[in-house]
C-alpha cells in the first residue's frame, strides 16, 4: 500500500481520473484526464531492417523499445517493442511553426513553459500515441503483422542512402494495405549522412515505389532519427493530417492481446508474488480496475480422444497502466498493460498472445477451422531481385498445404483442407477467439522464411464450445 501511495503522490502532476464524474458519455479519444495518462492514437513504425525504426521513437518518446538481449546483443528488434508519447502544441500563435509543435514522453506534465526566448506561452497536451515498433527483418514478418492489428496510422521509414524500395519496405506496405490502414506518412531517414542530390534522387525513387499504393499521396518528409531534424514537423502533421479515430466507449470491453509477461523476479517470496500481465490494445469499451474478466481461448488442452478442448481464464483486474502512468480506467486506442490475478506461469513469454480478453460473458465464438474468401498477391513482396527482374509469382493455393495464418494478434499454422475458385477452408493449429468478418493475411514458407502471399475474409467457420466450469 504504501509504494501506491507513494506512486499517486509522484504523479499528482497528470490529471486524476474519476469516470463516475465524468461519466461515459462524455468521453473522447481527446479528454483531458484522458490523454493525460494513456494514449487514445496507435502508430506503427514499418518499414526494412536498420531503416531507423526503433530510433525514431526513442527520438520522439526518449524510449529505447530494444529490451531483450537477443535484441541487444544484434541490435535489432525482434519482439513488438512499445513506446508513449506525448504531443504539445505551444499556446501562444506567434509562435513560429513547425517549433511551436514537440514530442515528450508519457509521464511528462501536460503544460510547461515554452522555451523560445521572449515567447511567453505554454506548451499543452494536444494528442497521446502510442508506438508499436515493429521488427523490420525478413523472418520477423509474422511478428509484424501481428502489430499491425492494432496500427490507426503508420510511419513508413525509407533509408535515404539505399536505393528504395528494399524488400520489407514493399513487404509491410503490401501488409498495412491488407489491414487497410489508410492513415500513412513517408519517413525518409538518415537525411543527414547523404549529399543534396543523393536525397533528391532518393526521394524520385519512392515517389516511383509508391505509385498506385495506398501511400500514393502520403507526404514525403526528410528527417534524420539520430539527430531529431524534423521531429516538430511530423509532430504538426501527426496532428493536422492524422484524423483522431472514432472510438466506440459504450459496447463491453475487449481487447486484443499482443504481449504478455509474468512480473516477478525469480526468488519472489509467496506472499509478493503478483499476477499475470496482459499487454494490448482496447478496441471497444471501457476496462476498470476490480472489473471481473474473461480471457479466450483460455487454456487448450486435448482430451483423451484427441478431441480439442478449451477453457476460458477467469480472473480480475488489479491494475491498469500505460507506460509508468497509473491508469482508474483504460479507453480503447494506445497500448496498456493489464495487471490481473492470471497465474502469472499462464501469462509468461508471450503465452497469451493472440487470446482476446473481455467483459465476462460477451466475448465471440473460438473456432477451429475458418472458411474464407480470399485474394492472392499477383508476385512474392520482400525477396531481393536482381536489377529490374520482378519477385516470382504466387501460385495457387494447394490443397492439404500448410500456411501461416494471421488473425488479429494471433499467428498460427493452418492445414488447406479445401479450396474453390476464390474460397478456402483452413484448419487451424490452434484455436482463435474471432468472428466472421474479420481480415486474415496468409503467408507460405519460402526459402526458409514466411512470405506474405495474400490474404482473406473470414465468412463462417467451426466453433469449439468452451468448457465452462
Amino acid at each position: 500500500m504504501a509504494a501506491e501511495a507513494e506512486r499517486d503522490e509522484c504523479q499528482s502532476w497528470l490529471a486524476k481520473q474519476d469516470l463516475d464524474k465524468i461519466g461515459v458519455d462524455n468521453l473522447n479519444p481527446l479528454t483531458d484526464e484522458v490523454i493525460s495518462r494513456q494514449a487514445t492514437i496507435n502508430i506503427g513504425t514499418i518499414g526494412h531492417v536498420a531503416h531507423g525504426k526503433s530510433t525514431l521513437v526513442k527520438a520522439f518518446s526518449g524510449v529505447h523499445t530494444v529490451k531483450f538481449k537477443r535484441e541487444l546483443e544484434r541490435n535489432i528488434t525482434i519482439k513488438l517493442g512499445y513506446a508513449n508519447a506525448k504531443i504539445y502544441r505551444c499556446s501562444n500563435p506567434e509562435c513560429p511553426r513547425p517549433g511551436c509543435y514537440r514530442s515528450a514522453g508519457s509521464s511528462t506534465p501536460d503544460r510547461f513553459p515554452c522555451e523560445r526566448p521572449g515567447c511567453g506561452g505554454e506548451f499543452t497536451c494536444v494528442r497521446h500515441v502510442s508506438f508499436v515498433d515493429c521488427p523490420g527483418h525478413d523472418i520477423l514478418m509474422a511478428t509484424m503483422l501481428n502489430g499491425a492489428a492494432v496500427m490507426d496510422a503508420a510511419f513508413l521509414l525509407v533509408a535515404a542512402n539505399e536505393p528504395c524500395p528494399q524488400p520489407q519496405t514493399s513487404e509491410h506496405l503490401a501488409a498495412v494495405e491488407i489491414m487497410q490502414l489508410k492513415h500513412l506518412m513517408i519517413l525518409q531517414n538518415k537525411v543527414d549522412i547523404i549529399k543534396e542530390s543523393q536525397a533528391r534522387e532518393n526521394y524520385e525513387q519512392i515517389a516511383g515505389f509508391v505509385q498506385g499504393t495506398v501511400a500514393e499521396n502520403a507526404p514525403v518528409i526528410p528527417i534524420s532519427a539520430q539527430l531529431k531534424y524534423n521531429v516538430d514537423l511530423i509532430c504538426e502533421y501527426l496532428c493536422k493530417k492524422i484524423p483522431v479515430p472514432v472510438r466506440d466507449f459504450k459496447s463491453p470491453a475487449r481487447l486484443i492481446i499482443i504481449r504478455s509477461f509474468d512480473v516477478n523476479k525469480p526468488g519472489s517470496e509467496v506472499e509478493n508474488l503478483k499476477g499475470g500481465v496482459a499487454g494490448g490494445t482496447l478496441t471497444k469499451g471501457i476496462l476498470r480496475v476490480g472489473q471481473e474478466i474473461e480471457v479466450r481461448p483460455g487454456i487448450v488442452s486435448k482430451t483423451a480422444t484427441g478431441q480439442l478442448q478449451c477453457r476460458p481464464i477467469f480472473s480480475r483486474i488489479d491494475s491498469l497502466f500505460a507506460e509508468k502512468n497509473q491508469l482508474e480506467y483504460a479507453v480503447p486506442g494506445g497500448l496498456i498493460g493489464v495487471g490481473t490475478k492470471i497465474d502469472p506461469t499462464l501469462c509468461r513469454g508471450d503465452r497469451l498472445v493472440g487470446h482476446i480478453l473481455g467483459a465476462v460473458g460477451t466475448l465471440p465464438d473460438i473456432f477451429i477451422e475458418i472458411e474464407i474468401s480470399f485474394y492472392l498477391l499477383r508476385r512474392l513482396l520482400g525477396v531481393r531481385t536482381e536489377g529490374k527482374k520482378k519477385g516470382a509469382k504466387v501460385q495457387k493455393l494447394v490443397k492439404e498445404e500448410t500456411l501461416l495464418v494471421n488473425i488479429g494478434s494471433l499467428s498460427t499454422g493452418g492445414r488447406v483442407t479445401a479450396v474453390k475458385g476464390d474460397a478456402a477452408k483452413i484448419r487451424l493449429n490452434d484455436p482463435i477467439c474471432t468472428e466472421v468478418g474479420e481480415k486474415i493475411a496468409m503467408s507460405r514458407r519460402f526459402e526458409k522464411s514466411w512470405r506474405l502471399i495474400g490474404w482473406g475474409t473470414i465468412r463462417k467457420g467451426q466453433t469449439v464450445e468452451p468448457i465452462k466450469n
